[in-house]
């Protein structure tokens, strides 16, 4: 009986800075610093989970105690070379190394844990470089825990260094902090991400439908773990045709894309009854209604967008497949722009609205019926709405792409 696959966050986690995605705020400073002999004894990785921050830190680790693919190498390095005994035990999949602590402080990080490591530090490498320590989840040391590490962490023996990883720095002693070199790990870009997604699919030769790694990105958060952790379930459940559309927008509860471009189609047309008509296949088919509100103020967002930046929509939504903006492109004509404004201000209030309502479907229907009546309106939001609507019933052209009124040309 096959035992579990090794999961894909794991499978492809990192081994050199150079293979770490949207961090190279971080991954260069420290590259160069390994370059030029200026390694700090300390160092604080701070960010969201899933940002690489623990990787980084078993990277630097064996940059700092690489021996070279001969064994001869006097110092540390920004490439490690993936074949001394200390690269092979730091590598994924790797047993680890003596050398290199790695502590968890959310369950050890108390003053009797805190002393336990200073005591362990006055003992030389068994073999490597330094003796380095990893502490994750730093804020979780107790202010006592910091207290007797202070000392250690301000003059440690030559051979010790200190790597804390955090995703809540302000949590860390601030004298502790402030004897580190701080680097705080951002969230991954989306286009980064959708590119690395798209060549570990490659790699894993899993053919995956047009549409679904977008999803995959969004449901990720910006998290590199978060997003993989997605895509393996995904893979996990796909056939021999690989992961398609249908499925994915199932499994991950979004709504999709063809009731949001019906829904959007209806509000442009006025159409009352086709707009009821989406929203009772929301509800026969399951769907929250609050995610479909998300959802459909996410898609009010990208029409503002489009509808303000024309052309150069492609370069703000990089994740938005060609198609689907062309789409997008259209549904932006057909409405005006104060009217895409009061569209996304009242889908706003109502997901408000919704929270730990007892009656979903109510707050939708209502939703809709804001959307369709203006006039109900009377601000300054709804006669902008109102005008709009009007203008494209008289065949005014309505406006330029940042949604000021065309002036007349002159009279000749």
């Amino acid at each position: 009986m096959a035992g579990p696959t090794l999961a894909l966050y794991r499978r492809y986690r990192p081994e050199s800075f150079a293979d770490v995605i949207g961090q190279e705020h971080v991954t260069d400073p420290l590259r160069q610093a390994l370059r030029t002999g200026r390694v700090n004894h300390a160092y604080l990785f701070s960010g969201p989970r899933g940002c690489g921050k623990t990787t980084s830190a078993r990277i630097l680790a064996r940059c700092l105690n690489c021996a070279g693919p001969d064994g001869t190498a006097q110092g540390p390095t920004d490439t490690p070379c993936g074949v001394c005994p200390s690269c092979v035990e730091l590598a994924r999949g790797g047993p680890g190394s003596l050398d290199v602590v790695e502590i968890d402080a959310a369950s050890h990080g108390g003053v009797d844990d805190a002393r336990e490591l200073r005591e362990r530090a006055t003992f030389a490498p068994a073999r490597d470089r330094y003796k380095v320590f990893v502490v994750d989840e730093a804020h979780m040391v107790s202010p006592q825990g910091f207290n007797a590490l202070l000392k250690l962490v301000e003059e440690p023996p030559e051979h010790v260094m200190f790597v804390f990883a955090t995703t809540e720095p302000d949590k860390v002693l601030g004298t502790i902090r402030s004897r580190t070199h701080h680097y705080p790990f951002h969230l991954v870009p989306p286009e980064a991400l959708l590119r690395y997604l798209e060549t570990l699919c490659e790699a894993e030769g899993v053919p995956v439908g047009k549409g679904v790694l977008p999803l995959v990105v969004r449901a990720g958060g910006g998290s590199v773990r978060d997003s993989l952790s997605v895509l393996d379930q995904l893979i996990a459940g796909a056939d021999d045709g690989g992961v398609d559309y249908e499925r994915a927008i199932s499994l991950l509860g979004y709504t999709h894309a063809s009731l949001l471009d019906d829904v959007v189609d209806a509000l442009a047309a006025g159409d009352g009854g086709s707009v009821f008509r989406v929203v009772d296949r929301v509800v026969e088919s399951g769907h929250d209604p609050r995610r479909f509100v998300e959802d459909l103020l996410e898609r009010l967002r990208d029409l503002v967008v489009v509808r303000a930046v024309g052309e150069g929509a492609r370069a703000v939504l990089r994740a938005v497949p060609d198609d689907q903006l062309t789409r997008m492109r259209r549904q932006a004509d057909s409405l005006g722009a104060a009217e895409l404004s009061r569209a996304a201000d009242v889908a706003n209030a109502a997901l408000t609205e919704m929270v730990g309502a007892t009656s979903p479907r109510l707050h939708l229907e209502l939703l809709c019926a804001r959307l369709l009546l203006p006039v109900a309106d009377a601000g300054e939001r709804g006669l902008g709405a109102r005008l709009d609507r009007l203008e494209r019933r008289l065949g005014v052209p309505a406006t330029g792409p940042a949604g000021v009124r065309l002036a007349p040309a002159p009279a000749a």
